[in-house]
């Protein structure tokens, strides 16, 4: 299973429609503070089901949700959806005659929420069983943050020798 394309609409600072792809190999977002990094992070825990609004860096789960700005009204709800492609690797059994499933999560400013597999409604329990025994999941994964790239580098090099290993 590969993330092959991310779709924001509404989340956080992405008031309109943004699509990221993710083509084969490594994936880095860069750009300067307050460009919206971490909120790309945050989208995807939260359409895995992340459930702490800590966790995304809010104080309530409203927050996913794009406040406004200068000349911009603020958006009713949130929208985020997660392309994944069958590459032959951990898949789910019962979307296994797929080449790619979407993972989409909404939630209205009211506090309604839903989940959508593949464009029809879903439980929270059915995107969570998705990622079940693939490694992957809003606590499956790993992220770099600014500044480790150069700790984890010097940490592996060796004074005495003058090499890395």
């Amino acid at each position: 299973m590969r993330i092959k394309k991310l779709e924001l609409f509404g989340f956080k600072s992405f008031k309109d429609r943004t699509v990221i792809q993710f083509d084969e190999g490594i994936t880095g977002v860069v750009g300067p503070n307050g460009c919206g990094k971490s909120n790309i992070v945050d989208a995807l825990v939260w359409v895995m089901g992340e459930m702490s609004a800590k966790h995304l860096r809010g104080s309530s789960m409203a927050d996913v949700i794009f406040a406004g700005a200068d000349g911009y009204a603020p958006m009713g709800m949130a929208e985020v959806s997660l392309t994944l492609e069958n590459d032959g690797g951990p898949f789910p059994a019962q979307y296994a005659r797929f080449s790619e499933i979407q993972i989409t999560r909404r939630l209205h400013r009211e506090g309604e929420s839903e989940y959508l597999i593949n464009k029809e409604p879903a439980r929270l329990r059915d995107v969570q069983e998705v990622f079940m025994d693939t490694g992957a999941g809003s606590k499956g994964f790993s992220i770099i943050e600014q500044g480790a790239i150069g700790k984890i580098i010097t940490s592996c090099f060796d004074r005495r020798s003058g090499g890395y290993y």
